[in-house]
């Protein structure tokens, strides 16, 4: 099993693919499988969210690149930035999680937040895409993946409210 502890530079060419969907890089402490299918277990910092794009460094020197796997995904597509701005505002006001591109807010699968954005004048669709939400103005390499002082990985504890709200009420 290939063991990682540290993070690489962004730079550094990775040898290995590590795909994960959103709520499993918020976890510090991970067993897992890499691209390549060979196990890995991940011990990093607590507190702190995998981006896409970074890149990891395994104990026997391998670099390994960190991707955002396809998931069930909600996206709004306008050229009105007012609106999708309301629709980040109002999903942001629910700690939903979001990823915001040019024209696009994307969240996680909800079918009520769906309507509550639909309801603000947007068309909502559905789509399995890789979501990689922004880590937030106190960001660093993460986002808000340790709230209000309960652990940062979830482990060893039944969900709470605000960590399904950080997943789009999954």
């Amino acid at each position: 099993m290939i063991v990682i502890e540290q993070r690489a530079p962004i730079d550094q060419p990775a040898t290995e693919r590590l795909v994960l969907p959103f709520d499993l890089r918020c976890k510090s402490r991970l067993r897992t499988r890499l691209q390549s299918g060979e196990e890995a277990g991940l011990f990093l910092e607590r507190g702190a969210v995998l981006r896409a794009g970074e890149r990891l460094l395994a104990n026997d020197g391998r670099v390994v690149e960190v991707a955002a796997a396809p998931e069930a995904v909600m996206e709004v597509r306008s050229n009105d930035a007012l609106l999708l701005a309301r629709a980040a505002y109002h999903l942001g006001n629910r700690h939903v999680a979001v990823e915001l591109k040019p024209g696009l807010v994307r969240f996680a699968r909800d079918h009520v937040l769906g309507e509550m954005v639909r309801g603000l004048g947007l068309t909502v669709t559905e789509s399995e895409a890789p979501f990689d939400p922004e880590s937030g103005a106190y960001g660093g390499h993460g986002g808000h993946a340790h709230p209000h002082g309960h652990s940062a990985d979830g482990e060893g504890r039944g969900p709470r409210i605000h960590d399904m709200m950080l997943r789009g009420g999954r």
